[in-house]
């Protein structure tokens, strides 16, 4: 396969992937700016919740400071941001059409339909009231793409480059959210595995898709400790950073297979899947959750550009 068409598979993926957690993380922060439980919290939650989005900068320098009640119009529609679901579904879009040739007609009349459906919606005429069901909408047709690539596609290197540009941007996702919301909705006297309140936790766990499932492996009031192995630690939570590195290992090993060569990306993958299956929660705290966490994301931003390297992207 051409360099340049892995490529454009790889970010596909990742755009419609980012595409459903900008819809996720706007959802996290609209539902908890009407909940403010100490200070500004409108202004807090959006702040933090852009950081998680890794937008913070570009949107301050584009509004300012005091703009946070732009913050939505922000992640959803604003065309000067490369990572608002608008410009994300139309980036996907353009990449899916310059490898039309390799994708399933599902797959492509998935992203055609979606691209279509969401450049046709004015933000002006969307109120609160009507929020929920466009976030429902970019959920649904993004789940909608996934399923014609898993139920549609061969298993050859399409299929690979595809599942390794969302779960790349999956793990991202996940450690970025734990590491900006953990130690903003721990209070201040609490120490950690203390009572939080529940409809924020509950919140955070919904921007991962892990609500539900949460209280299926813990049974009890949602607690920081559990919050953070969950998302990092548990290997059958779909959205965890051990998942999203499992499915990498395995992806990467049929792409070696595929061509006969394993490249430095597949040790890149499986040294930090090993990392992640040999860590328990306590090494993580003593070493620190933000020190973590930001080490595993220079290690999945280092990803990409070593599997650009090893497959000729651009």
């Amino acid at each position: 396969m051409l360099g340049r068409t892995a490529e454009n598979l790889f970010w596909m993926s990742r755009q419609v992937e980012r595409a459903e957690s900008m819809a996720r993380l706007a959802e996290v922060g609209f539902r908890i700016s009407l909940t403010p439980h100490r200070g500004d919290g409108h202004a807090e939650e959006w702040r933090s919740t852009l950081r998680s989005a890794g937008v913070l900068d570009s949107f301050v320098a584009s509004h300012g400071e005091g703009a946070f009640d732009k913050a939505l119009g922000f992640l959803l529609f604003d065309e000067a941001n490369p990572s608002s679901v608008r410009s994300l579904l139309r980036a996907a879009r353009t990449n899916a059409r310059s490898v039309r040739t390799k994708i399933t007609r599902d797959m492509w009349e998935a992203l055609n339909a979606t691209w279509l459906a969401y450049d046709a919606i004015r933000p002006g005429e969307i109120t609160p009231a009507q929020l929920p069901e466009l976030l429902g909408f970019i959920r649904d047709r993004t789940s909608l793409f996934r399923g014609a690539l898993a139920g549609t596609i061969l298993r050859d290197d399409t299929y690979y480059f595809s599942q390794l540009g969302a779960f790349v941007e999956r793990a991202d996702n996940t450690a970025r959210i734990l590491d900006v919301k953990y130690f903003i909705l721990l209070p201040d006297n609490q120490a950690i595995g203390g009572e939080v309140d529940t409809y924020q936790w509950e919140t955070i766990l919904r921007s991962v898709s892990a609500h539900r499932s949460y209280r299926h492996v813990f049974h009890d009031n949602y607690r920081p400790w559990n919050v953070a192995d969950f998302l990092m630690l548990r290997p059958e939570m779909p959205r965890s950073l051990r998942f999203c590195y499992d499915q990498l290992a395995e992806t990467v090993d049929g792409l070696c297979a595929h061509y006969a060569a394993r490249l430095p990306s597949a040790d890149l993958i499986a040294e930090t899947r090993d990392l992640l299956r040999q860590t328990g929660m306590d090494t993580v705290f003593r070493q620190g959750l933000h020190e973590f966490l930001t080490a595993f994301l220079g290690r999945n931003n280092r990803l990409t550009d070593v599997l650009s390297a090893d497959y000729n992207f651009g």
